[in-house]
């Protein structure tokens, strides 16, 4: 309809409308001649060429990867910047405007299903055939069909949906978003994304600045360290402070750094050990505050300790000058190892667990799934449910049993799998209904499941022994209060097997 209403245009009288024409073009091939330097001042030209070359960056690069993804092939940025720095070199001696990865030319090429250079090299043939015999046309084609050429190209490439699906996950890059199209729109191309690259950067720096790090605890019967604010049977070790920071440390963010753990420390505090697994890179800034903050832990009597980070970071850290943090034994490669510099083994003595008696509600809340926990935080058992009617749903297609008894998550250890298989118990029935199996049957294959993890954990874990029987009892409390029932049915069949 863009290119009806232009066309339309044309046929209408040039002078009443005050329709702009293209220009005549010369007919031929481009001439070759050495540019004129001195043609503008040359403070003027580096800030237009800087300007043309940000675009030009921006344009090609965004526009060629978002391409490449959507197709299935890899590009090599370095490679393409270097092809255009050579073909803008090469214009100098033309004439021809700044080359660059036209983003209407792609997108049309895209819409029209081109899939190899053979598309560029017709559409420079046609170009050839065009200066030489079709320029005199050109002339009298109106600004507005160049204009719907465009418009028509671009259509295809309008990241609506990016916009929606950015409004909903990340307001920041949303707001980036809309910046850089009005900026666009009012200030024009190149300012309007010299907007929009200013914006991502500032917006980058604001992430590093502020970026995840927490506290980290221990979780009785496991080996890992967690984030203590993940749920609430995850508890500090004892006298020290465990700190994970994932971002690079820099002038932007060191003060954070500095502040989490100095507002962290205890009368009883006698080491802090940071998770540096996050850390790649240091600035001058970070370094200098990262030794003050050493030297005034010692002074208080607290040890300090870097861990879990790339070897190249000690190198670093030695070519700032504060190798001394090595020398001086406040480097290790683990936690454990910086926990046993201090004198502390497994088990390690932690900190605030609750006496008394509990209900029922917080000992199961205190059990939920750790890997389920992890990946969805406060969504966990909803997501599990999901999960669950998903793989029902599996079984109606496939009637592989199995599948269904480990689920998507077949990794899960066995204190989480027991939980999966309390969850399936609740749809018992329909489960038979959808297998063809009876109830007592299928009962009996999640008890047989059940009684193998047992043995396991037994046999690998003695010391959780105790607290998977435990388990399975505020299990079975939550089945019966939630799905009795279900739990009826259940301890009838239990005592058939």
């Amino acid at each position: 309809m863009i290119v009806l209403g232009a066309l339309f245009s044309y046929f209408a009288p040039m002078e009443r409308l005050g329709i702009v024409c293209l220009s005549a073009v010369e007919a031929g091939l481009v001439r070759f001649s050495f540019p004129d330097l001195f043609a503008i001042h040359f403070t003027d030209a580096i800030g237009a060429s800087l300007s043309v070359a940000v675009v030009i960056m921006a344009q090609t690069l965004l526009a060629e990867n978002n391409y490449a993804l959507k197709r299935g092939y890899k590009l090599n940025d370095n490679q393409e910047i270097l092809a255009f720095s050579l073909g803008n070199f090469a214009s100098a001696f033309t004439g021809c405007c700044p080359v660059n990865g036209s983003v209407p030319r792609t997108a049309m090429n895209d819409q029209y299903d081109g899939k190899t250079q053979l598309t560029g090299i017709i559409a420079g043939i046609t170009m050839i055939f065009v200066l030489l015999f079709a320029t005199g046309f050109i002339g009298y084609l109106p600004v507005p069909v160049l204009t719907a050429v465009v418009m028509t190209a671009l259509i295809g490439g309008l990241e609506f949906k990016l916009a929606a699906k950015l409004k909903r996950s990340g307001k920041s890059e949303f707001y980036i978003f809309m910046g850089a199209f009005f900026a666009v729109l009012i200030l024009g191309t190149i300012n309007g994304v010299l907007v929009g690259i200013i914006l991502s950067f500032a917006a980058v720096i604001l992430r590093a600045s502020n970026p995840p790090r927490c506290f980290l605890g221990i979780l009785p019967g496991h080996d890992d360290f967690y984030d203590i604010s993940q749920f609430n049977q995850i508890y500090s070790i004892e006298h020290v402070v465990l700190y994970r920071f994932t971002s690079d440390l820099f002038f932007a963010n060191v003060g954070i750094f500095q502040s989490d753990i100095e507002e962290s420390l205890l009368d009883d505090t006698r080491a802090v050990i940071v998770d540096a697994s996050g850390i790649g890179s240091i600035d001058s800034t970070a370094a200098e505050r990262l030794m003050l903050l050493y030297e005034a832990l010692k002074k208080r009597g607290v040890a300090f300790y870097l861990t879990g980070h790339m070897a190249a970071l000690n190198d670093q850290m030695r070519t700032l000058g504060i190798g001394e943090l090595i020398q001086n034994g406040a480097v290790r490669r683990t936690i454990e190892k910086a926990l046993a510099e201090i004198g502390l083994e497994k088990p390690y003595p932690v900190r605030g667990i609750r006496k008394g008696a509990r209900s029922v509600a917080a000992k199961r809340a205190e059990s939920m799934l750790h890997e389920f926990l992890w990946a969805y935080g406060s969504d966990c058992e909803a997501e599990m449910e999901r999960q669950i009617h998903k793989q029902i749903e599996e079984l109606q297609r496939t009637g592989d049993m199995e599948t269904l008894i480990h689920g998507s998550w077949n990794q899960l250890d066995e204190m989480d799998e027991d939980e999966w298989l309390e969850h399936l118990e609740a749809h018992l029935a329909e489960i038979a209904r959808i297998s063809g199996k009876d109830e007592q049957q299928i009962a009996l294959e999640f008890e047989r499941r059940r009684l193998h993890l047992a043995e396991k954990i037994a046999r690998e874990h003695p010391d959780l022994a105790k607290r998977f029987t435990e388990r399975r009892e505020l299990l079975d409390a939550h089945l019966k209060a939630h799905r009795p029932d279900v739990y009826e049915k259940i301890i009838s069949l239990r005592g058939k097997i």
